[in-house]
């Protein structure tokens, strides 16, 4: 793939897989004094913590959690000597699955919308730094990082398709979407019945 012998497909994808569980809001809500699983919405992501311990904490998972996309990603890009690659894409995945399902907390993880947008950043800068800007609008206007996740997330794949003009870009990208989406079914839930968390 891209060039790369199997042995390092394999290699790059539990790379990207074990960076993703590293437990960025576990680790930074303890320093705060606080199980982030055992309070607020119990989701070990940005926007709980953000709600127990403020910004100056949630910044900070939210920095550490966009990395580890862009290092699974940036890896990939190293190897296979291009930026936008199906390597990458699988690597990006490896990390958002790693966040998500980490096998050191017996599969339980965050959302992915982090551990994603790191993968965006390196696949596709001006737009990620399009919706990174857009997230934090879209999330002071309607009070909900859910939100603001939901809208950006679904937007990816509208950019491939008209500026990218890749079938299988775009289909990797409608993918990870998906992942994500999943991973949000209850905060959709709580957003229809009108009952969603602030934050």
């Amino acid at each position: 793939m891209n060039g790369v012998s199997t042995g390092g497909v394999i290699a790059l994808l539990l790379l990207g897989y074990f960076l993703g569980t590293f437990p960025s809001a576990l680790i930074v809500a303890k320093r705060g004094g606080i199980d982030v699983t055992a309070e607020g919405s119990g989701n070990p992501g940005t926007s709980n913590v953000v709600r127990l311990l403020g910004w100056r904490y949630g910044a900070v998972v939210m920095i550490l959690d966009i990395g580890k996309g862009a290092l699974a990603v940036g890896a990939a890009a190293i190897v296979a000597g291009d930026r936008v690659t199906q390597l990458g894409y699988l690597c990006g995945y490896a990390a958002v699955i790693g966040h998500t399902f980490p096998i050191t907390r017996k599969f339980v993880g965050g959302k992915g919308v982090a551990a994603g947008g790191g993968a965006m950043f390196v696949l596709y800068p001006l737009m990620s730094l399009v919706l990174c800007s857009s997230w934090f609008v879209i999330r002071k206007v309607t009070g909900k990082s859910s939100v603001a996740s939901l809208v950006i997330t679904i937007c990816v794949p509208l950019y491939i398709v008209f500026f990218r003009d890749n079938r299988w870009e775009l289909l990797d990208a409608l993918g990870l979407v998906v992942l994500i989406i999943i991973r949000h079914t209850a905060n959709i839930k709580r957003l229809w019945s009108r009952e969603e968390n602030a934050a």
